[in-house]
């Protein structure tokens, strides 16, 4: 009881760790999967063991280790089971003829740099008792592997599923994953057999299993879709089959004499690919295998990973060499190949960097082949620090090769691209000519498009008039918080953004006037944050005002909070808040005014709104405190008011009010129309404190609807060439 109390233990510890780790690596752009391998590390002798060695001896004794190892590789076989369901073979119908040449240049190059490498290293790192050919073998597979898995989501991440670049990249993944698999079956019987004649049996009863599994196997699995569409839903006793199966399939290929997740690999490739089928098989899969299995994976990998053996600058170099050939070889495989397939530079570089990644299938492998003694644990670190690297480096070179403007217009939906050109023209009457502008631009993240319409609405007000052009773009992120989540992978995340564009576009028709539906452009994309990645589309697009809708925080008071705080405190433009209470109306206007920034982008907006709709008034509310005669700023709002229209200016009154308490006159002023405008300030109970967190007494206590404004930059002209008398100068101090 003693053993299994400690291991329950080590099992809290290790989840723990493996999700903060990781969360803490989702941060900084990477994929999760690499913050709980280093987890796994951690609780190892390269950190833990080596800063508290009798606490690690006690926390993670030797005899401990059988257990987590029999966890592990439950966990590895359904692990592999998820990747075979999701290696659909649409993959490799696109592109095909470069694909194939591609990935199987980009496995001969590294794979033969591979055993090249192997006679330098063999003599240093191995011994007697492995056989250099199963070393030379097993390190060639394990230079040729590329992660399909981990590329997929990094795909995904990176919205390229829909670019040449991607669907190349996946069709090259799924057959560099078949291929590097049947090489490291080879191996595997190379390495058990000790030679490669007597491997021969073992890969002729390999083959006859594939292809009993390929045909018979799969036959056979088709009762199961028939039995899907007749229930539909997967019941309990189905899904025990099916992990019988899976279990059965991985017990089979061990018996022939190559590994366990094999046999589950090839049970998940044989398994029909009807989209809801695999949708719930994996859904209810994937949580306990990813969550509890995997991690204990990760940490009786890190137990045998000792960083500390490489305690020479000899052995430095040697790592520096095994990573040095993993990356070349797999990066100008594959660059080469593409390049002499015509794909342009930047296309073959960018596809050199993903088929680099190599994640948690390399440690899968790598595994294995210390479990089979081909590789020491000195050999085994090494390599263990070449896929977190290779993987690590990914996402950031595949960024800096393939920028996301790039990728945006790879993807841009060509009505978009036209409607843009066309209103990027607009033609001067009066003077005969042709001025090239940019379109007023306001993006609006949407998270519910059923509930948000007063939201897009506002922003076809404020956005659309005959005077200059405007483009309005709806921006819903469908955030993914896994690696590894099915709903993550390049087919599910391409279905998920149809349907949240159908909710989108049903949303824009109810949008009035009518003919306003036209400018108004709905974005849709795939992200792991959604803060971040609104402030890099709202860069990129060069978007003039980012208007998003007031939420409060699961987990938090405060309604200027979560994702909304993080849009306020980090977006590189303006930023407007919008707490709807559900008026349809926009005929009377209340601004606040107490000259900052940004009670200067409520004015402006607010004019805005005025000079789109004839019908619309504006209040400035100007408090002054007891006993304060009228100063010199409402004279500048004199000065300002002048310099508009004269059918403008006659909509406008300023009223200015003595009280000890700003708010409680603008919440009184506020329970007479339709729309209050503020600036984050003080003054009106709205200001960022520490951490970026904002203060909201007057979200919360607005009897009308409320815009809270943020000025990021007074250069941003939300009002130039609307009004005749300044189009041609530059905007006031003021504005």
């Amino acid at each position: 009881m003693h053993i299994v109390i400690l291991v329950l233990v080590e099992v809290l510890i290790v989840i723990g760790l493996s999700r903060l780790v990781g969360l803490a690596f989702r941060s900084i752009k990477q994929p999760l999967v690499i913050g709980e391998i280093v987890a796994g590390i951690m609780l190892g002798p390269s950190l833990f063991g080596l800063i508290a060695p009798h606490v690690a001896v006690t926390l993670f004794p030797p005899e401990t280790f059988p257990f987590l190892n029999v966890l592990s590789q439950v966990g590895l076989i359904f692990f592999m089971f998820l990747i075979g369901l999701e290696l659909n073979p649409k993959y490799l119908n696109s592109q095909l003829d470069v694909a194939v040449l591609t990935s199987h240049v980009s496995i001969l190059v590294p794979f033969s740099l591979g055993t090249l490498l192997a006679v330098i290293i063999y003599p240093l790192v191995s011994n007697a008792s492995v056989s250099f050919t199963a070393f030379a073998l097993f390190l060639g597979a394990v230079m040729s592997i590329t992660a399909f898995p981990v590329l997929a989501r990094i795909i995904t991440e990176n919205n390229l599923q829909g670019t040449r670049l991607g669907t190349l990249a996946l069709t090259c993944a799924a057959v560099d994953d078949v291929t590097a698999w049947c090489l490291l079956a080879v191996a595997i019987a190379v390495a058990r057999t000790g030679n490669f004649a007597g491997a021969i049996p073992t890969i002729i009863a390999s083959i006859i299993y594939i292809g009993l599994m390929l045909t018979l196997g799969r036959w056979f699995l088709q009762g199961l879709v028939k039995h899907y569409l007749r229930a539909g839903r997967l019941s309990q006793l189905w899904l025990a089959g099916i992990y019988m199966g899976v279990v059965a399939s991985a017990l089979i290929t061990e018996l022939i004499g190559i590994h366990l997740i094999f046999g589950a690999f090839l049970l998940g490739v044989a398994m029909p690919k009807n989209e809801d089928l695999v949708r719930e098989l994996a859904v209810k899969t994937e949580d306990f295998v990813l969550i509890f299995l995997l991690p204990i994976f990760f940490a009786y990998s890190g137990l045998r990973t000792d960083i500390g053996l490489l305690n020479r600058p000899k052995l430095w170099l040697l790592c520096a060499l095994v990573l040095g050939v993993a990356i070349a070889g797999k990066y100008f495989g594959t660059y080469v190949a593409a390049r002499v397939s015509g794909i342009s530079k930047r296309e073959a570089s960018a596809l050199g960097w993903l088929m680099n990644t190599r994640g948690l299938t390399e440690l899968i492998v790598l595994n294995i082949g210390l479990e089979l003694g081909v590789i020491s644990p000195l050999i085994f670190t090494m390599l263990v620090i070449m896929a977190l690297v290779t993987t690590f480096m990914t996402s950031p070179l595949v960024e800096w090769t393939y920028p996301k403007k790039l990728i945006r217009l790879d993807v841009m939906e060509p009505e978009l691209e036209a409607e843009t050109d066309d209103d990027d023209i607009d033609t001067d009457v009066t003077a005969g000519s042709v001025s090239y502008l940019h379109p007023y631009r306001i993006l609006v993240p949407v998270a519910n498009p059923s509930t948000q319409k007063g939201l897009v609405q506002l922003a076809v007000s404020i956005a659309l008039n005959y005077r200059h052009p405007a483009i309005v773009n709806p921006l819903s992120l469908i955030e993914f918080e896994e690696d590894y989540a099915f709903e993550s992978t390049p087919d599910e995340a391409d279905r998920l953004i149809a349907q949240r564009r159908q909710q989108l576009d049903e949303l824009i028709n109810t949008l009035e006037p009518l003919e306003t539906r036209s400018y108004v452009h709905p974005i849709v994309r795939t992200s792991s944050n959604v803060a971040r990645e609104t402030s890099q589309i709202a860069a990129l697009d060069q978007v003039d005002l980012i208007l998003v809708g007031w939420h409060r925080p699961a987990f938090s008071s405060n309604r200027l909070g979560g994702k909304v705080g993080q849009i306020l405190t980090t977006a590189p433009v303006d930023v407007a808040v919008f707490v709807d209470r559900g008026s349809d109306r926009l005929e009377s206007l209340l601004v606040p005014y107490s000259a900052n920034i940004h009670d200067d982008l409520a004015l402006i907006l607010a004019l805005r709104l005025l000079i789109n709709h004839e019908t619309c008034m504006l209040q400035v509310l100007h408090v002054l405190p007891e006993n304060r005669l009228k100063d010199k700023l409402s004279y500048e709002l004199d000065t300002m008011i002048e310099q508009l229209p004269k059918s403008v200016r006659d909509r406008i009154e300023i009223k200015i009010v003595q009280s000890p308490e700003p708010i409680q006159a603008l919440i009184e002023a506020s329970k007479s129309v339709d729309l209050t405008i503020a600036g984050t300030s003080r003054t009106w109970g709205i200001e960022r404190q520490t951490l970026g967190r904002y203060t909201d007494q007057l979200a919360i206590q607005c009897r009308s609807s409320l815009l809270i404004t943020r000025r990021y930059s007074q250069v941003t002209a939300h009002l130039t060439s609307m009004l005749p008398e300044v189009s041609n100068q530059e905007e006031p101090a003021l504005w």
